[in-house]
């Protein structure tokens, strides 16, 4: 039997994912159903019915993602990290590099969104960052060069 992967997700990540569940079922699937039925009686012939054909792909889209996220969600391990000691899931870390201070928040990879600084742990950076104190310096390589960040504080 394969083993299951495990989501890491933090409180914030996991209720986003249940909301957007719930919306998918409640709302988008009611909503893409009233397309199919109008697409149907808007022309006799399906097989050439390109409204209907676009609102069973809509149909197909959301079923796969309501089946990905409740995937996500039976095998999600919440981390709730009080301890900010050192870096962990779920912190916010302000770190400095040689030429500025970023701030970043450490997610499991289904969180991760680069525009919202919220990067994975399972990043170079993040793996990186994962256990470092204040006070520390992880270097990280990108295809140009090696990047090194202080940590400066955990939030």
């Amino acid at each position: 039997m394969a083993k299951q992967k495990k989501y890491f997700l933090t409180p914030e990540g996991y209720k986003k994912l249940k909301e957007e569940l719930h919306r998918l079922r409640e709302i988008d699937m009611v909503n893409v159903a009233e397309k199919i039925k109008a697409a149907r009686e808007l022309d006799a012939d399906i097989l050439e019915n390109n409204v209907y054909d676009a609102a069973v792909e809509e149909q197909v889209l959301m079923e796969n993602r309501i089946a990905e996220i409740e995937d996500i969600l039976s095998n999600a391990k919440v981390v709730e990290n009080s301890d900010k000691s050192k870096v962990d899931l779920g912190d916010v870390v302000v770190v400095k590099t040689e030429d500025d201070t970023h701030e970043f928040k450490l997610v499991g990879s289904e969180e991760a969104d680069p525009e919202k600084k919220h990067i994975s742990h399972e990043s170079p950076l993040g793996k990186a960052l994962l256990g470092a104190k204040v006070g520390d310096t992880v270097e990280v390589e990108t295809p140009a060069t090696k990047v090194r960040y202080t940590i400066v504080e955990i939030k």
